[in-house]
C-alpha cells in the first residue's frame, strides 16, 4: 500500500484531550477503510504564520499512515467537514521517516528557560554579541 504523511492543524480553543480524541476518529477512520496509521506525533499548541479563521494559534499533529487512495480521500473529506480542524496537509512519500519527526528533534535540541547555551545571558534571550570597535577618530570626537 503507498504511504502518506498527514499534518492537520486544529483550533487552538481545543483541549490536548479533544485533539488526542480528533486524531484518534481520524485513525479509526483509516483502520475502517483498509489502513494503518503506523506512527502519530503531537507537536502541541504553535504559533501560526498568519490568522486561520480567527486563530493565532493551532495544535499540530502528525500522523504517518499506510493505506489504499480511497482511505486517504475519505479521511481528507472528514478534515475538511470538520470545524476544529484548521488545515491539513497530507502528501505521499517513498518511506516514513524512522524515529521523531524533524520538529520533535528540533524541540529536544533547544535549551530550556533558565538552562542556558553557548553565548546565552542564562535564557535571557539573545545570545551575547561583542560591541563594535570605534575607530581612533571617533574616540577622539567625545
Amino acid at each position: 500500500m503507498p504511504l502518506y504523511e498527514s499534518v492537520l492543524i486544529a483550533r487552538q480553543d481545543l483541549s490536548p484531550a479533544q485533539v488526542e480524541s480528533l486524531t484518534g476518529d481520524t485513525a479509526g477512520l483509516i483502520k475502517n477503510q483498509g489502513g494503518t496509521v503506523t506512527k502519530t506525533e503531537q507537536w502541541g499548541l504553535r504559533n501560526l504564520a498568519y490568522r486561520i479563521k480567527k486563530n493565532r494559534k493551532g495544535h499540530y499533529v502528525l500522523m504517518n499512515i499506510d493505506a489504499p487512495a480511497p482511505a486517504i480521500a475519505e479521511m481528507e473529506r472528514n478534515l475538511r467537514i470538520n470545524e476544529d480542524v484548521l488545515r491539513y496537509l497530507t502528501l505521499r512519500v517513498d518511506a516514513h521517516e524512522e524515529g521523531p519527526s524533524a520538529m520533535l528533534r528540533k524541540q529536544d535540541d533547544e535549551p530550556r528557560e533558565g538552562q542556558g547555551g553557548p553565548g546565552s545571558r542564562g535564557g535571557a534571550g539573545r545570545p551575547l554579541r561583542p560591541r563594535p570597535q570605534r575607530s581612533e577618530t571617533e574616540q577622539k570626537g567625545d
